[in-house]
């Protein structure tokens, strides 16, 4: 089937949309049909609130040229990369017509981020990592040692970050058995967290310290989403920041109970202690990250333990997203989902008919979209998740 009769995906923060998003969404639409936004809700990977909701978000998609954009629920979207990735694979597997999943890498070698997906699935891999000494570092560490026995220099690309999320897409697919191909693109601008050399795009953190700061972004940024960053300040409901939600969470966490803890996803290795102990003691959230840092965990780990105390996300969650919940859409993307293999939610009436595990993960969706209202910087009303219906391009 050629490639302009089939979708393509791609997993996404847009926190904010900026140059780079542009350009990837531009070559997607150049290649296939349409393109399908799975889009983090309102909070992020990096374990705190995006700086615009996922509503004015989905309506930069829609303006980059989205054909349908799908929330990716909040136990993925605030899950480290594996989790994240296999969260949103699943979401495009479930939409029909779906050909690729597109996304940015330093090293867009499909071939090759193949090749390392497929050494991290087999047995050789578990076999080689398991002989590794336990001596304290990061996992990440002893995978890229384990990895690098395996296939050799090749490995090298799970030292860039986006070529190793795409990696993970990878495993995703692969896992799934998902019959979509991974698309990399050539990413460009700034590193993920680095600093813009002259002339470049900047990257997302550095837009939003600079949104933060009240600095000037004209022109570097698109239209769009300049005036969306004014619209939405106009509103007092932008930049997010977790600074407006610093005694909340540190308030939450003091009200647990060891118990508690050791309930939240992604805890293991009696973390759980650590973590009721300096949160007793912690008086701001810098302090809480400290006292609970050391080089077996990385700082984005530990970010989203907190954020997801605070959030209430449980351990025990379903291992895949179980329905698609509608963000916004054109009238090809909506025609897309007639074909859905999961249950759809367009409006709040849908929920209804979803299985109660289903249920139970919208209502944690929709306390943590009420819990984000208190991080813009003028507080917010509950309920705009019952009360906002899908934006329309």
């Amino acid at each position: 089937m050629p490639e302009k009769n089939l979708f393509s995906a791609v997993i996404c923060e847009f926190n904010p949309l900026h140059w780079g998003h542009l350009s990837l969404l531009a070559a997607m639409g150049r290649r296939w049909a349409g393109i399908v936004c799975i889009l983090s809700g309102n909070f992020v990977q990096r374990g705190e609130p995006a700086i615009l909701d996922k509503w004015a978000r989905t309506r930069l998609a829609l303006a980059a040229g989205a054909d349908l954009v799908i929330e990716l629920p909040l136990p993925w979207a605030c899950a480290g990369a594996e989790a994240f990735a296999r969260g949103g694979a699943a979401l495009a597997g479930s939409l029909p017509a779906m050909g690729a999943l597109a996304f940015g890498s330093e090293m867009p070698d499909a071939r090759a981020i193949t090749q390392a997906a497929e050494a991290l699935l087999s047995p050789e891999f578990s076999a080689t990592l398991s002989r590794l000494p336990q001596d304290g570092s990061t996992f990440a560490r002893r995978r890229q040692q384990a990895l690098t026995e395996l296939i050799g220099e090749k490995a090298a690309l799970l030292r860039q970050p986006n070529a190793a999320l795409g990696v993970e897409y990878c495993k995703a697919l692969l896992e799934q058995r998902l019959p979509i191909t991974p698309a990399p693109f050539p990413r460009t601008g700034a590193g993920h967290d680095a600093p813009a050399a002259s002339g470049e795009t900047l990257s997302a953190s550095q837009l939003r310290a600079m949104i933060t700061a009240g600095e000037d972004i004209s022109g570097l940024v698109p239209p769009c989403t300049l005036e969306a960053v004014k619209k939405e300040k106009e509103a007092g409901r932008c930049p997010a920041s977790l600074a407006f939600l610093e005694r909340p969470i540190l308030s939450r966490l003091r009200a647990m109970p060891p118990a508690g803890f050791a309930c939240l996803p992604d805890i293991s290795e009696g973390l759980e202690n650590r973590l009721y102990k300096a949160s007793r003691q912690a008086v701001s959230l810098e302090g809480l990250y400290t006292l609970l840092k050391t080089k077996r965990y990385t700082h984005a780990r530990l970010r989203r333990l907190v954020l997801s105390a605070f959030l209430g996300i449980p351990k025990d969650l379903p291992s895949l997203p179980p329905y698609l919940h509608v963000l916004g859409m054109t009238e090809k993307g909506a025609g897309l989902l007639k074909g859905a293999s999961l249950p759809v939610v367009a409006r709040p009436g849908d929920v209804s008919a979803l299985s109660p595990e289903a249920q139970a993960l919208y209502a944690l969706e929709a306390r943590a979209d009420d819990l984000y209202t208190l991080a813009t910087p003028v507080p917010q009303p509950c309920g705009r998740l019952q009360r906002q219906g899908v934006i329309k391009a």
